[in-house]
């Protein structure tokens, strides 16, 4: 029996039919009238950008660009973007512009003429696409232009099209893209990257990594967020209390506090994509990339999906792009690959994991700092929304690259990587010039402050905090004994200052301490700057005050282990002269990059050994620092020309007086009253004694003599007047 067919999923179907086909004529409508708008009053719409221009020509077909005059004077360029930078939008196809530049590369129109935008065809009134486009009158098309909240520096914050953020990202990357290009080729500015060749990844070199490893050598870079810091992007917007996501605080495994762990890294070099994919993956990916694609890599945990549950095939992915020189880089859904299995040793799991395609027509430089854009967006109605972004920086160590032979010099105008990286680093480049400012101060004044023993305490107290959370924990500015052996092999080969200022922070930390060997010796560096050497401290300062008991080395030991420090220095240098790479990981014996760099994340032998030496300094103040220190050794040695002896001493001191020898925890202070430079931490614990009248043994003496004359002098002043009473 043939059962009856309904006719409601026909009639349910023909309904979606005609629907889509009425939506399919509207957009054609709406596409030909813009269209007809240019080509029926061009000179019209030209003339609205430049109003004193009676004139309009062009002299070439592909990609048109015309130019406005007023009678013979140039005042400017207009052309459409569709010619210059056919960037695919949500559609699938590029939105076309029409845009006006002046003689000095500012915007002076811009007009969407045409796009295929399905949310910019229904729902979404033209007028959003004017005010849009308007932002960009009178900005310049040297500006790095931002859609979206978030201030960041070096940037100009525009808004986003409501309801329709992709499609303002991919409008924005046209305009930046295309004005751009006819910017340079009309001369207004220079082309520098043209002078510079695109550098090649290193495709036989490889050596097995783990993910520690990775991570260490910023192979592998991490954007970490709370939800919190989230909550602060959005204070004073439309978007501030509402949240994001939803969270089961009940569920034990899930922490409601962390909005994303996201990590990224670039596949195409072995070191990184064979470590982190396996060899069979890593052949199947790069035989998938065209000459001149490159693939990366976002691995994360937290309550915030970097690809969105919005994302569907044929869209944009709305939620990440990249952003190197200038350039913005979106990922649609053929640059996407799913990332299911990871084989670096080590490594953590993770929740969310994928890669991304960046196709060569971005004129990608694996060699050049990128930054990877993570969009947060908050719904504030059914259409609207607001976001704001957060970024990532990343830089490919060198030795994953090389940079062709560039061509024969050219005069040039362009401006150095580090450069970049310096006025990136302005904020925190200010605080730490200013705190070693504040310690200068302190050190060239220290007769006067030894005499306030407790504030100085409390400097110094604040100060390490200072050094452990900022110098090493938030801009990782630990110095190394790896510093050294680099910056000596450099000297014997090929000296050059900008391997040694891409890193602003260890470049003005090093320069201090070059500065203070001379002046004061190893001691500022080793008591006041050591991140790993200011935790021992404090550790140990804690220690005094729950009265646990201290433990030293009798002093024939003592002055025996004292050597073990130069002797680990000596061994290091003598293998880096063989293998530099050899002896940088024999350099591990310092904690620094356990304790510091990776906080602790790494494997088990590694922490215990860092955390062995921690638990030394509850009962031996910096055991590390005093025996070990190989980068400590290596500053005694130009601290030998020191050119100042600022600690004061007396002909009194270990002769008899021993005060300050047995206080000296470093027992930096010989028997005989002398302060070993080479092993002094520079604390000033000694000068606070030096000065207290009531501590210092030919003080107290002064002092007891002054206090009885005084009293001779009261009771003879008293006397007389007692007699006259009588």
């Amino acid at each position: 029996m043939i059962e009856p067919v309904s006719t409601q999923p026909m009639k349910q179907t023909h309904r979606y039919f005609f629907s889509f086909l009425i939506l399919f004529l509207f957009s054609l409508t709406n596409v030909m009238a813009i269209d007809i708008e240019i080509n029926t009053d061009r000179k019209a719409l030209f003339s609205s950008y430049f109003p004193t221009a009676n004139s309009f020509r062009t002299e070439q077909e592909k990609p048109e660009i015309f130019r406005a005059y007023k009678g013979d004077e140039l005042l400017g360029y207009i052309f459409q973007t569709k010619g210059l930078a056919a960037i695919p939008a949500y559609s699938g196809k590029p939105i076309d512009l029409l845009m006006g530049l002046d003689l000095n590369g500012v915007m002076v129109g811009a007009k969407v003429t045409e796009h295929h935008e399905p949310i910019l065809l229904v729902g979404i009134p033209e007028a959003s696409l004017d005010t849009f486009a308007n932002q960009y009158i009178g900005k310049s098309v040297t500006d790095h232009i931002k859609v979206g909240s978030g201030k960041q520096k070096g940037y100009v914050n525009i808004d986003a099209i409501t309801g329709a953020t992709v499609s303002a990202m991919v409008i924005n990357q046209t305009i930046s893209r295309a004005s751009r290009k006819v910017a340079i080729k009309e001369g207004i500015i220079k082309d520098n990257s043209a002078q510079i060749m695109r550098a090649e990844i290193l495709m036989d070199k490889f050596e097995k990594v783990d993910w520690p490893g990775l991570l260490g050598d910023g192979s592998v870079r991490n954007l970490h967020l709370m939800v919190s810091d989230v909550d602060r992007a959005f204070v004073g917007t439309e978007g501030e209390g509402i949240k994001d996501i939803g969270c089961n605080e009940d569920d034990e495994e899930t922490d409601c506090n962390e909005f994303i762990d996201l990590y990224y890294t670039l596949l195409n070099v072995p070191a990184i994509g064979r470590n982190l994919l396996g060899n069979s993956q890593y052949d199947w990916l790069m035989n998938e990339l065209k000459p001149g694609d490159y693939a990366i890599a976002l691995m994360a945990n937290g309550l915030f999906s970097f690809r969105g549950n919005g994302f569907v095939r044929g869209g944009i992915f709305d939620r990440i792009q990249l952003q190197q020189n200038g350039n913005i880089i979106t990922f649609r859904d053929l640059d996407y690959f799913r990332l299911n299995d990871v084989y670096a040793e080590n490594m953590p799991d993770f929740s969310e994991m994928a890669i991304f395609i960046v196709r060569a027509e971005n004129e990608f430089d694996p060699g050049n700092a990128w930054q990877l854009e993570l969009l947060v967006r908050r719904q504030t109605g059914p259409l609207n929304s607001v976001f704001t972004s957060f970024f990532g920086d990343y830089q490919l160590p060198e030795k994953y690259y090389t940079r062709p032979a560039p061509p024969p010099p050219v005069e040039t105008e362009e401006q150095p990587l580090w450069v970049g990286i310096w006025l990136q680093r302005e904020s925190e480049i200010i605080i730490l010039t200013t705190a070693l400012a504040v310690l200068t101060i302190i050190l060239l004044f220290q007769d006067v402050v030894v005499k306030y023993p407790t504030l100085l305490h409390r400097f110094r107290i604040g100060f390490s905090l200072f050094t452990i959370a900022f110098i090493g924990y938030y801009t990782l500015a630990q110095l190394s004994v790896v510093n050294v052996l680099t910056f000596v092999h450099a000297l014997m080969h090929e000296f050059r200052w900008q391997t040694f200022l891409m890193d602003p922070l260890i470049f003005i930390i090093w320069g201090y301490v070059a500065m203070t060997l001379l002046l004061w010796g190893r001691g500022i560096f080793c008591g006041w700057l050591c991140p790993y050497g200011a935790i021992q401290e404090l550790i140990n300062k804690l220690a005094w005050r729950f009265n646990i008991r201290q433990w030293e080395f009798p002093d024939a030991v003592h002055e025996r282990l004292l050597a073990l420090k130069y002797m680990i220095l000596l061994g290091l240098f003598a293998i880096s002269l063989q293998s530099l790479s050899h002896a940088e990981k024999l350099a591990e014996i310092e904690p620094f990059k356990t304790a510091i760099t990776l906080h602790f994340s790494r494997d088990w032998n590694y922490v215990i050994y860092a955390l062995g030496l921690l638990l030394i300094s509850i009962v031996n103040r910096k055991f590390y620092c005093k025996y070990l220190c190989p980068l400590g050794a290596a500053l005694v040695i130009p601290g030998k020309w020191q050119l100042f002896n600022w600690l004061k001493r007396r002909k009194e001191c270990g002769k008899p007086c021993q005060i300050c020898a047995n206080e000296c925890e470093i027992r930096a202070i010989d028997k005989n009253g002398v302060i070993n430079t080479n092993e002094c931490h520079y604390c000033l614990d000694c000068q606070i004694t030096y000065f207290d009248e009531h501590k210092c043994p030919p003080l107290m003496k002064k002092r007891q003599k002054r206090e009885k004359a005084t009293v001779v002098v009261s009771a003879k002043i008293k006397k007389p007047q007692a007699g006259n009473q009588t």
